[in-house]
């Protein structure tokens, strides 16, 4: 839904010297309606730069049994323009994915020592400017044996639930305390990779598991998981599931049929289970249902189904879902061709795009990417994944006296493939021409509104009674909602425009100056 405050302006005087007003020619004695002429026009920037919890992000990984905390100078680093290992393409990231592989502690608390350690990669990531996306699992390694499979084989390593409720409180404390420098969390700790499918106590859905589908039972561990880290991830931060179907029937229940309602404008953006779930999709564009990802995975009365009707079903779902929730993965293979190709053979942009994709795995798949590379379309997709915000004009007046409300009006296009999903305020500044202080006026809007497509932002401010008279820069701001990042540059928003943004302060020149009276 386009964020639309209409503001009408009617002016018709008469008499004064320099102004006239025509007279209508219809015979109608009313004065005309004349629109509102912009004051500011704005040019968009075809550059691609750095911004906050969005983009491709840089993998990262550590046993607890073995654990590197993260470097602070390397995560900074990622910030900059850099080459990827077997990579014919080079990014910008501010998202650090992290595995942390609890091998060691399967069945004991995870002791504070370790906690101590998660807790100084968060202090890393916070020096750095960047943010991570934690995955917490009990295995990454895959064992080929004696199964259907062949190639994954159990045991998987994994633990039972028990164990993973306790790992899960154990680690609260450190979630609650560093929400800042969390962008979200994806669910993990069932499975092998935490992906919810290979797992040795949850139901294995696979041919190695022989029930070929999950019971009522597995339905109701997982959700025990999924309550329990919603319950320890701060509420401002979402948690992403690996399957559609999770959340369908981790809030409606295990019958739930795959035409489950799915989220709305209404329910989005609060604390509700419902809406602080997101999704991640580690096989994305590998296949019709991208490896499983589509897929009903049955209960103890009903079938699992990969049918084509299932595909479109699920598809359509996390389509109208994902408009307001988190949305992030990875390609895995490079044999689904041409629907992961650049357009026109292909569509690849247009699926980032229906499935509101804010980031994407920078190292995996790499052959994939690649092609997107020399086909043509990497530049539009690191530029569009996320938000991208782009000025196109804005009416301010010249002048406003101390004490009174002034009316603005900004048009601006979002470009990206989806809004932000973690809330920030949005800030009109006012910085006196000659010093460095500014005036903070909040704009009421909520910036997760402002969609893809066009926001026509049209309201007013309150200037306040004891600001200093004198001419004024007007600067719009987009900081992040924490107070102890809320300062850093690296953190704000930057508009897709030319000669607007200030690095050093994280702002956006609106190019206008205005007189206090």
């Amino acid at each position: 839904m386009k964020l639309s405050i209409k503001l009408s302006i009617y002016i018709c005087m008469f008499a004064p010297a320099l102004m006239s007003c025509s007279c209508s020619k219809n015979g109608n004695d009313s004065p005309p309606e004349q629109e509102p002429q912009p004051t500011v026009t704005y040019t968009e920037s075809m550059e691609d730069f750095a911004n906050p919890e969005r983009g491709f992000y840089r993998y990262t990984e550590t046993h607890t049994s073995n654990f590197t905390v993260l470097d602070a100078n390397t995560l900074a680093g990622y910030r900059q323009l850099q080459s990827i290992q077997n990579a014919n393409y080079r990014v910008y990231s501010t998202l650090v994915f992290r595995y942390y592989v609890l091998d060691d502690v399967k069945t004991v608390s995870i002791p504070q020592s370790t906690l101590e350690k998660i807790n100084a990669d968060m202090v890393a990531a916070r020096t750095a400017g960047v943010k991570l996306i934690p995955r917490f699992v009990y295995s990454i390694t895959s064992n080929a044996g004696n199964c259907p499979e062949g190639f994954i084989c159990p045991p998987y390593g994994d633990t039972a639930k028990e164990h993973m409720l306790q790992h899960i409180a154990d680690l609260k404390p450190v979630l609650q305390e560093n929400a800042d420098v969390i962008a979200c969390v994806q669910l993990g700790f069932v499975g092998l990779w935490g992906e919810q499918y290979y797992t040795d106590f949850f139901g294995d859905p696979s041919s190695n598991g022989g029930q070929g589908k999950l019971l009522d039972a597995n339905w109701a561990d997982r959700a025990e998981i999924i309550a329990a880290l919603l319950d320890a991830v701060p509420e401002s931060r979402m948690v992403q599931v690996r399957y559609p179907q999770q959340k369908q029937r981790f809030i409606y229940g295990v019958s739930t049929p795959i035409t489950a309602q799915p989220l709305t404008e209404s329910e989005a953006f609060s604390a509700d289970d419902k809406a602080r779930l997101g999704f991640h999709n580690d096989c994305f564009l590998s296949g019709p249902s991208d490896t499983g990802t589509y897929e009903d995975y049955g209960n103890s009365s009903s079938n699992r189904s990969g049918s084509a009707s299932v595909i479109d079903a699920l598809k359509a779902y996390k389509n109208k879902d994902s408009k307001y929730v988190v949305v992030g993965g990875e390609t895995c293979n490079n044999t689904f061709t041409p629907d992961n190709e650049c357009e026109p053979a292909g569509k690849a942009q247009a699926a980032f795009a229906e499935m509101h994709y804010s980031y994407i795995n920078a190292h995996y798949n790499n052959q994939l990417n690649n092609k997107w590379q020399t086909s043509g379309c990497m530049d539009n997709i690191k530029k569009n994944l996320g938000y991208r915000f782009v000025l196109q004009n804005a009416l301010f007046p010249d002048a406003v006296n101390a004490g009174s409300n002034m009316p603005l009006t900004i048009n601006l296009i979002n470009k990206g493939y989806a809004s932000p999903y973690n809330a920030r305020p949005v800030q009109l500044l006012l910085r006196k021409v000659g010093a460095q202080d500014v005036v903070i006026l909040s704009i009421n809007t909520d910036v997760r509104k402002w969609y893809p497509g066009t926001t026509n932002l049209e309201t007013s401010v309150a200037i306040p009674s004891n600001v200093e008279k004198g001419e004024y820069e007007l600067l719009m701001n987009l900081p992040d909602a924490y107070e102890s990042i809320a300062n850093r540059p690296e953190y704000s928003i930057r508009l897709a425009n030319n000669d607007v943004w200030e690095a050093a302060t994280g702002y956006n020149k609106l190019n206008h100056k205005i007189t206090v009276n």
